[in-house]
């Protein structure tokens, strides 16, 4: 057995990883979780301030989605969607409910198959010639094919050109830059209310109210990308909501199955209706297990006022943050939060963290991400934030 092997306390037969390298070689191995702690297999605490990528919104292992996933796993795991399962139908009423009224959904695994269910019914609205859809630089939809063409970062186009035909990028923010690109050949306009994986950037909502308006103007569809910032991380249900607009097809994932893969595309009824059967499809979206999930996880958002707790707590960590030495400056929205560092490499700080105890991520080479439950108490986030002021000095001293 290798060292790292033996340090990750993996079986020899482990010795040969089976994963492809798409990822970097894992720090540590988690075995439980408990809402906002989780635990490696030596039995050591640590606090998650990453949620998976702003998934266990709930915190890990939430009761009350454990029993709702254990009941269906008892009664119906599985029927395709050429028929009709309850779970399925109580959260896409739900969600229509929580986005205002008036549209349909499809269900997917994933914010990336939620992306690209959006993107053919792009196409489909606009018809043959006019089938282009703008996204922003800095944005991130997906890793299928689709969905990384849509995403504003070239330096990841390049090992997979060449990409489907029909995306172009304007600057993020910039009104002026994304109207010299609307001409006749484009249906829809793709944005995120956070850029999350573009390092924690929020939409200026004057921004987003002028993309609303030439959209209208224009009969072009308005498509919110809320993989990342959907279902409350925000500090309202949905981030588009902080402009008081209403986009014509949003996306989610993530926070919504609480762990258990589920996505969705939202659309108002009048524009799902230019599906056709056929037009699209899933063998798993929305299926018993993912969709009782996704049901409990509703139950408590809305039973709690998740939305609210986001923006309350959300406010208390970003001044903690604020105070913190090496942090430069602090952005995001309710809890989904950027700690750009002065001077210090966040990869470095993020690792320190790790091995102090703290789960968080560098999002850019000099920015952290912070993303924890929306459950979080004030207690934690002190917690957090004592480890997080510890492993930035680690590093400074370091230096």
């Amino acid at each position: 057995m290798n060292a790292h092997a033996e340090a990750m306390g993996a079986p020899a037969d482990l010795d040969a990883c089976p994963f492809m390298p798409t990822y970097a070689a894992p720090q540590v191995q988690f075995v439980r979780g408990a809402g906002t702690e989780l635990f490696d297999r030596d039995g050591k605490r640590y606090l998650d301030f990453l949620c998976g990528l702003a998934v266990t919104s709930l915190g890990h292992s939430h009761p009350e989605v454990a029993d709702a996933v254990a009941t269906q796993a008892q009664t119906l795991q599985h029927v395709s969607n050429l028929f009709g399962s309850e779970p399925g139908w109580q959260v896409a009423v739900e969600l229509d409910r929580l986005l205002g009224g008036g549209g349909q959904i499809f269900f997917t695994n994933s914010g990336a198959e939620a992306n690209e269910c959006a993107i053919k019914l792009a196409r489909r609205f606009g018809g043959r010639g006019r089938h282009v859809v703008v996204s922003a630089f800095g944005s991130f939809h997906g890793r299928t094919l689709a969905t990384l063409h849509a995403t504003g970062q070239p330096a990841k186009h390049e090992p997979f050109q060449p990409l489907p035909e029909g995306f172009r990028h304007a600057l993020f923010n910039d009104l002026a830059d994304l109207e010299r690109l609307l001409d006749d050949t484009v249906a829809a306009v793709l944005l995120e209310p956070v850029q999350g994986e573009g390092g924690v950037n929020p939409v200026d909502p004057a921004y987003l109210q002028g993309v609303r308006r030439l959209c209208d103007e224009r009969g072009i569809l308005l498509m919110l990308d809320e993989v990342q910032t959907g279902l409350g991380r925000t500090g309202r249900w949905f981030g588009f909501e902080h402009a008081g607009i209403r986009p014509d097809v949003v996306t989610m994932a993530k926070a919504l199955g609480n762990g258990m893969p589920i996505g969705a595309c939202w659309a108002r009824r009048e524009v799902a209706a230019v599906f056709e059967p056929g037009d699209h499809g899933t063998t798993y979206g929305g299926q018993p297990l993912a969709a009782s999930a996704a049901k409990a996880v509703l139950d408590v958002m809305v039973r709690d006022d998740l939305p609210a707790r986001a923006e309350a707590m959300g406010a208390r960590l970003t001044d903690a943050i604020a105070g913190l030495d090496g942090v430069a400056t602090v952005r995001g929205l309710g809890l989904l939060v950027a700690a750009e560092l002065d001077g210090l490499d966040a990869k470095a700080v993020a690792s320190s963290a790790l091995a102090k105890g703290l789960v968080v991520n560098a999002v850019t080479p000099t920015a952290l991400r912070l993303a924890p439950p929306l459950t979080v108490t004030e207690e934690q986030i002190d917690d957090a934030m004592a480890i997080l002021a510890e492993a930035i000095a680690t590093v400074r001293a370091g230096e």
